[in-house]
């Protein structure tokens, strides 16, 4: 049972704000038929090697085969559809504010979110990696191999052992900055450099989670519960 008195509270909150940043994370999205990552049937969740492995550069270019196999089956849900979630933060950020996720699908620009920053990237931001020509989904969704010239065709995801970009990281913490409200939500907050930003937020700012289960992180109001419960609420 979610406290009414948080809720309004995190209303209460959520009106006053002058800027309100969201921090996101694969929560969010599976609401809408996307699995996270690390959980019970997440992407992760029997693969013969670790992720690390699986999703990295080396990977890409070395086993292009495998690293395709694994995107195509685990990752693209083209036909996924915003839910309430992204609906709500697509209206207050549109409003008042900036997201910043984690989530690579999409799913908050198709909400009609215009001031996102997808932090690690997005799965439909696809290009070839000799010729740099932008390739559709549908496109890649028949083959890796570029039938312009003959390159390796990837995602614009970070991968491991890529670095963030550096556009999306001086937006992320410039949002940080100009914000007197944070909320967290559908992420474990364990993954840097992504955790790491609510070290540049102001020092009064305040701070909530919405959560499944709680943020290792200080001075932090926490309403453990399923976001889509709480998004309903505000």
């Amino acid at each position: 049972m979610i406290d009414p008195k948080q809720i309004a509270e995190l209303k209460h909150d959520i009106d006053q704000a002058q800027h309100i940043t969201f921090l996101t994370g694969a929560g969010v999205s599976t609401h809408s038929g996307i699995p996270d990552y690390r959980s019970k049937n997440g992407i992760y969740d029997g693969v013969s090697e670790s992720p690390e492995t699986i999703l990295s550069k080396e990977t890409l270019y070395n086993r292009p085969d495998f690293f395709y196999k694994f995107v195509m089956d685990n990752m693209y849900f083209p036909d996924a559809k915003p839910n309430a979630i992204h609906q709500k933060i697509a209206e207050l950020c549109n409003d008042k504010g900036d997201l910043i996720t984690q989530n690579v699908d999409h799913l908050d620009t198709k909400a009609g979110n215009q001031h996102v920053t997808e932090f690690h990237g997005s799965l439909y931001n696809i290009y070839c990696t000799k010729c740099h020509q932008p390739v559709a989904y549908t496109e890649y969704a028949k083959s890796y191999r570029h039938e312009n010239c003959g390159g390796i065709i990837r995602p614009g995801i970070v991968l491991y052992g890529e670095a963030i970009n550096g556009d999306n990281l001086s937006k992320s913490v410039n949002a940080m900055q100009n914000s007197d409200l944070v909320i967290i939500s559908g992420t474990s907050f364990v993954v840097y450099p992504f955790a790491q930003l609510l070290s540049y937020r102001q020092s009064d700012a305040k701070i909530w989670a919405i959560n499944k289960t709680e943020i290792p992180a200080a001075g932090i109001s926490s309403i453990i519960a399923d976001a889509l419960d709480v998004f309903d609420q505000i």
